[in-house]
């Protein structure tokens, strides 16, 4: 463990550096002044607004589990969440629901499949606004056009995908358990029982796959929390003067989303090059600016949030200590493998 933290402490240094790389802080510090505060304000508004609507979703994807309380589902996203910015290994994605699950009841392995439901439907509503930011471009350079078009596609086949093995892990949990269980035979039979346990209750958090409803509200709750996570983007950059059309916001979630999948605390470095590559390669923002708003942009989306959730921590007697703790057990004892 000590070992991994070291390692993304690292890579997350090395990106942050490559991300300064051809800055000058003088400028980008001015650049940083001159923001506008009002509109920098209004971004923080459009971020708590996204954790609002990360709880509705979660309801619902929760609902064929058992019955959830908002006030849980939010707390617990919150808290989740800021541990992604100051914990390592992702430790906020296996936090959240098992201190969700324990404080309702519900199965640990089954909402943590909920989860990876959520990153599915994150991805198909990135897809879909994706696809709109490129058919409302009418500015982008031709030479960047064709790898954006083949990457839509490829997108567009890898959801495909993802719905067919969620329908096929919602629907048939008992012959995925079988399944693993023969797959473990080399195993102890306890260990392989145990397994194929895991697998059956981590199919059944996919139930909702099998509720058109429930399924529906999800997927219409992502299209409005990935416009607002847009909208502080947008807000944020036209604070600083980069010219970006609002659907072109869309182009730069799709490459925040990767910047972000990898695994240094709170995205650090990669989130950071991502924004700047995105605004100076399809905008032509100047590169102090484009850092410079990379930094606030990404300062607005981790800093209060993380702060919210150490007061929920210190409200549920909860430490960081505790909780990298409880993440290790989780992930050790009560999940299957995480994808």
């Amino acid at each position: 463990m000590r070992i991994r933290t070291i390692s993304v402490s690292i890579l997350a240094i090395a990106l942050f550096a490559w991300f300064l790389r051809h800055a000058n802080l003088g400028d980008v510090w001015q650049h940083v002044r001159r923001a506008r505060f009002d509109l920098l304000l209004a971004g923080l508004g459009a971020i708590f607004l996204t954790y609002v609507m990360r709880a509705w979703r979660w309801q619902y994807l929760l609902a064929p589990i058992g019955p959830t309380r908002f006030r849980t589902a939010f707390r617990t996203t919150i808290i989740g969440f800021a541990a992604l910015g100051v914990l390592p290994a992702r430790a906020g994605d296996v936090l959240r629901p098992y201190l969700l699950a324990k404080q309702e009841g519900l199965s640990t392995s089954a909402t943590f499949a909920t989860i990876v439901m959520e990153r599915v439907l994150d991805l198909i509503a990135v897809l879909a606004l994706y696809v709109w930011g490129i058919a409302s471009a009418d500015s982008l350079p031709a030479s960047v056009m064709r790898p954006i078009e083949i990457s839509a596609a490829v997108a567009v086949i890898v959801v495909i995908a993802l719905m067919i093995a969620m329908w096929i892990l919602a629907t048939h949990p008992e012959r995925i358990g079988h399944v693993v269980f023969r797959v473990a035979r080399v195993l102890p039979h306890a260990m392989a029982d145990r397994l194929a346990g895991l697998a059956r209750t981590f199919s059944s958090g996919f139930a909702v796959a099998r509720d058109p409803r429930a399924l529906g509200m999800a997927l219409l709750w992502s299209i409005p929390l990935w416009v607002a996570i847009s909208a502080e983007a947008w807000l944020v950059t036209i604070a600083f003067g980069i010219d970006m059309p609002f659907s072109g916001t869309f182009l730069l979630q799709a490459l925040l989303v990767i910047g972000v999948a990898v695994p240094t605390p709170g995205a650090v470095g990669s989130f950071h090059e991502a924004y700047r590559f995105g605004v100076t390669t399809f905008f032509g923002a100047p590169n102090d600016a484009a850092v410079a708003a990379a930094i606030v942009t990404h300062a607005v989306s981790v800093i209060p949030v993380v702060l919210l959730g150490l007061i929920f921590m210190a409200q549920d007697g909860l430490s960081l200590g505790g909780l990298r703790t409880i993440a290790h057990v989780a992930s050790e004892k009560e999940l299957p493998a995480q994808p």
